[in-house]
């Protein structure tokens, strides 16, 4: 059965989908986007993503191009003609079609919406989180509103494949003060040496992620001694601990920095455990 995609109003088999050339998101990267995890055909994480796509709109001033619960649907349905049990949703929202001109177009025009899914191999990624990842850290080469979750992504886009030529799992950027932001697709986090778990704080440099947030309470719920404090290379090779969050890894375990080994090389305790919880309660909560 051909994978299906939805484009500004209409469900299309995934190899005939496509944009208009002056679509703004193609020509300028003027638009945002989201993903959800899927499972057992729900969406994970649900109100904060869509928290999180509205505030991107409303920083870039590109108009809601449907009600949230219009907005739901069209993900679920895509989810349900893809046959996606286990896996993930993309959207991309953009300020739509115009004569290409750098200025928003004026009158606005039509948002551009499109959503697509697929499945992902949970036991593999089981696997993987079992053994732990290595990442590389590179300078922070993007524009200084990462906060909004922008589809302009070169930046990222390099990063990930020099990771991946380094035989890494992810790259984690780093500012000028020689700190830690994030990854090229994940947020970062350390278990200190003295014990304290620690992720950057959230400013404008880094994204706010969805799965951070819904980490760090459960940290908290947990009764672990937790910062927003940004650490630095040498802290996070010298820590306890290291592990990234995102929609598509939830908590994975980090246990190389630079070919550096984290601890004692495998995936720690504290790794391990929030993972569980993340993904027992993201699975019971899924709608």
């Amino acid at each position: 059965m051909s994978r299906w995609a939805y484009v500004n109003g209409a469900y299309l088999p995934h190899g005939d989908a496509g944009v208009h050339v002056e679509e703004r998101g193609f020509q300028f990267a003027d638009g945002v986007y989201e993903v959800w995890a899927v499972m057992d055909g729900r969406l994970a994480d649900y109100d904060g993503h869509m928290a999180r796509l509205e505030r991107s709109l409303d920083e870039l001033r590109i108009a809601r191009p449907m009600s949230r619960d219009a907005l739901g649907f069209v993900l679920r349905e895509t989810v349900r003609r893809n046959r996606v049990r286990e896996g993930l949703v993309y959207l991309q929202v953009t300020r739509g079609v115009a004569r290409r001109d750098h200025a928003f177009p004026s009158p606005e025009v039509r948002p551009g919406v499109v959503v697509t899914a697929r499945s992902v191999n949970r036991a593999a990624q089981e696997t993987q989180a079992e053994k732990g990842v290595g990442v590389i850290t590179l300078p922070d080469q993007r524009w200084g509103r990462c906060d909004i979750k922008s589809v302009g992504l070169l930046p990222n886009v390099l990063g990930k494949q020099a990771a991946r030529e380094a035989g890494a799992y992810e790259a984690w950027m780093v500012d000028e003060l020689g700190l830690v932001t994030e990854g090229t697709s994940t947020n970062a986090w350390i278990v200190d040496a003295e014990g304290r778990l620690r992720t950057r704080d959230v400013q404008s440099n880094i994204l706010r992620g969805i799965t951070r947030a819904a980490v760090t309470k459960l940290a908290a719920e947990e009764g672990l001694t937790f910062e927003e404090k940004a650490f630095s290379v040498d802290e996070a090779k010298q820590a306890r601990e290291a592990f990234i969050t995102a929609a598509s890894a939830f908590v994975m375990p980090v246990v190389s920095v630079d070919g550096a080994v984290v601890g004692d090389g495998k995936p720690g305790p504290v790794a391990s455990r929030l993972r569980r919880l993340y993904l027992d309660r993201a699975r019971a909560e899924a709608v």
